[in-house]
């Protein structure tokens, strides 16, 4: 049972088929619209994790696809559990949280002085779209009230209210404007009761994930109101035949439909992928164990000497299995992507049919990153390292 969640998972998350939402900036926004959001991150390492997800579901994804769903206001940024893009269609269900910190009742939301914040309304009413920078003081070491810090906090506090959204990046630098000139006349911003916004988490879970369970329906969202609409609406879904609730050993009880139940599913002859550590399949770090048997931490929160296998290591996915992680590393001013640190895990594998495959998702990946050429300085098993290295080595773009 546990292979065939495994399967219904990677399915239903996009991770089966080489276009499962089909080619270019169509497939981003039907990518967006299946998953239910895509998690921003900063770090830079490797090409950032927003790009890095839909690419691995999207073999001709470029960076600028997801910008100009922005643009066309198909998509929007806001938090979901961390900071997101999310479909335009989704934007109700943003408006709980907007209204809890308008009302001061989010811990994690920036305090602003009120001053600040209309200052900064009024200077993007009259001046139109501005980044953070743009609030800088002219003079350095200037006195005046006015300078970055609370410019920042104030923008950041209108944006998470929902007074300010973002209309565009450049590079991780945001561009705010007043959301009545951002979001589309047709949005719908009724909102949504407790009971609406369970039903809505629910069904994006089922969606993306194939099941879910109740830890991660609430995974990051603190609160026993919440908690218990979720059993209400789940057990609704239940009694009308929507769910079946199961138990699997050394798993928490799972809701899933009876189709995909059902469903054909089987494991993908030649399936490779290198995940970001923030994909949606492996964000839920309990639930990569339970089904794969693979125990991940990212590590560039931890201390050097005592990281186990590198600083940003990616989960390699063979097949249904997790099979190693590879610590690596954009060098773009020389062109060279560097695999700082490759560890294969499960080494009883076809390993010509892996190394074969595995040396064209990194070439493509290494591509995605403004690399020309492919570095291996290490890989676990030792024995191993002259075999990638000669294949490889030879994957020069």
């Amino acid at each position: 049972m546990r292979q065939r969640l495994r399967l219904i998972a990677l399915q239903h998350q996009g991770l089966t088929k080489v276009r499962p939402f089909g080619k270019g900036r169509e497939a981003t926004q039907r990518a967006l619209e299946h998953l239910g959001y895509i998690q921003i991150d900063t770090l830079s390492v490797v090409e950032r994790a927003h790009h890095h997800t839909l690419w691995t579901r999207i073999p001709d994804y470029q960076p600028s696809f997801l910008r100009q769903l922005v643009q066309e206001r198909s998509a929007f940024e806001y938090w979901f559990h961390a900071a997101s893009y999310l479909p335009m269609n989704d934007y109700r269900f943003a408006l709980p949280l907007m209204s809890a910190v308008r009302r001061g009742e989010s811990s994690f939301c920036p305090r602003a002085e009120p001053k600040y914040m209309q200052h900064v309304l009024d200077r993007i009413r009259i001046d139109g779209p501005l980044k953070a920078r743009d609030f800088e003081s002219a003079k350095k070491g200037d006195a005046k009230w006015w300078n970055w810090k609370p410019a920042k906090r104030a923008l950041e506090r209108l944006f998470l209210q929902g007074d300010l959204m973002i209309t565009d990046r450049f590079g991780m630098e945001k561009v705010y404007d007043l959301t009545e000139r951002v979001l589309p006349d047709n949005t719908d911003t009724n909102e949504p009761s407790l009971l609406e916004f369970s039903e809505y988490l629910i069904n994006l879970s089922i969606r993306a994930n194939g099941f879910t369970t109740l830890k991660q329906l609430t995974h990051l969202r603190p609160g026993e109101k919440l908690v218990k609409a979720l059993k209400a609406v789940l057990q609704q879904k239940i009694e009308q035949g929507d769910l079946i609730e199961q138990t699997i050993e050394a798993m928490p009880p799972i809701f899933i439909t009876q189709k995909a139940l059902d469903a054909r599913v089987k494991s993908p002859p030649t399936n490779i992928r290198i995940l970001s550590p923030f994909d949606n399949a492996i964000i839920h770090r309990d639930r990569v164990q339970q089904l794969f048997g693979f125990d991940y931490k990212l590590e560039c929160y931890t201390p050097k000497e005592k990281r186990k296998f590198g600083y940003f290591c990616l989960p390699i996915l063979y097949k249904d299995r997790m099979i190693g992680r590879v610590d690596c590393k954009a060098h773009r001013k020389t062109g060279d992507f560097e695999l700082i640190h490759l560890h294969l895990e499960q080494t009883k594998i076809e390993m010509d049919h892996f190394i074969s495959n595995f040396s064209k998702v990194v070439y493509r990946f290494a591509k995605l990153n403004n690399c020309q050429s492919i570095i291996v300085s290490s890989v676990s098993p030792k024995k191993l390292t002259t075999m990638f290295r000669k294949v490889l080595s030879s994957a020069m773009i």
